[in-house]
């Protein structure tokens, strides 16, 4: 990567900055053709786990690996110029202990290049993100509803609706803000919470069914284009219909090929014509 790009790029400083100045806008991607094409409108992308879900077809986010997780983040740092790229930890692979997060994390970082981590649980992991940030590892926490603790969870539920839980989702992201985090997603909390925690810390919430409070926010890129099916979460709105685009042009494509309407001879390599 250029120095010139490198200067670019939108920095962690500079989401910690627009805390209160702009709003962030962040979206996800896992291959190079969908960063670069995103890479002009959002301040940050994010390298999510749901590439398991959405690239692979898995049922959930805790089967992908660092490896795979790390090929990805590459194709979208190679793909991109401006936004600031944040990989996700995957599962397994920080929850250990601090150094193991950090070998991890720093194993990700120089094979791929992004900018930083994205990890996510609550208080017991504030240590870990402090151990990171001490030794040069940029953090971004993840509190609230969180895919890789869908086993504890009982599932894809909305956190944060009761006081004590509220309080807990609370004390989770202010131990994050205090161990060094630059920002914290929060997922699928009650509006009021989220409203609150942005309010109360002095770094970036992004939210994603959180709150239109949040200092930004981020959803799956498939699910504003028309691209995950019929159904999307309550929290995503459909941008575009991407999906239609792409079943019309492979329609087009393959009664071309069938009626002999293409290729043509302009699409062939050494065709003798006619003088």
């Amino acid at each position: 990567m250029s120095v010139h790009s490198q200067a670019q790029r939108v920095t962690v400083p500079q989401l910690m900055s627009y805390k209160g100045t702009r709003k962030i806008a962040a979206l996800t991607a896992y291959i190079a053709p969908i960063a670069r094409l995103l890479d002009e409108s959002v301040d940050m992308i994010l390298v999510g786990d749901s590439t398991a879900m959405v690239g692979y077809a898995l049922p959930d986010t805790l089967s992908i690996s660092t490896q795979t997780m790390a090929a990805h983040a590459a194709a979208v740092v190679r793909a991109t110029q401006q936004a600031c790229v944040i990989v996700d930890m995957p599962f397994g692979s920080y929850q250990q202990s601090p150094a193991q997060a950090f070998a991890s994390a720093a194993s990700m970082l120089s094979s791929s290049g992004v900018s930083g981590v994205k990890m996510e649980g609550g208080q017991a992991l504030a240590e870990t993100t402090r151990f990171l940030v001490d030794r040069g590892i940029p953090v971004l926490a993840h509190v609230g509803l969180m895919p890789q603790y869908v086993n504890t969870m009982g599932g894809f539920k909305a956190q944060g609706m009761t006081d004590q839980a509220a309080r807990r989702v609370l004390e989770d992201a202010r131990a994050h803000a205090q161990a060094g985090a630059f920002g914290v997603v929060l997922e699928g909390i009650s509006e009021p919470l989220a409203r609150q925690i942005t309010a109360d810390l002095a770094i970036p919430t992004i939210g994603i069914g959180a709150s239109p409070a949040c200092d930004g926010q981020i959803l799956v890129t498939e699910d504003i284009l028309g691209l995950s099916g019929d159904r999307i979460p309550k929290f995503a709105r459909r941008f575009a219909d991407a999906g239609q685009v792409i079943r019309d042009a492979a329609r087009d494509y393959a009664q071309s090929v069938r009626e002999e309407t293409f290729p043509t001879l302009d699409h062939c390599f050494g065709v003798r014509r006619p003088n």
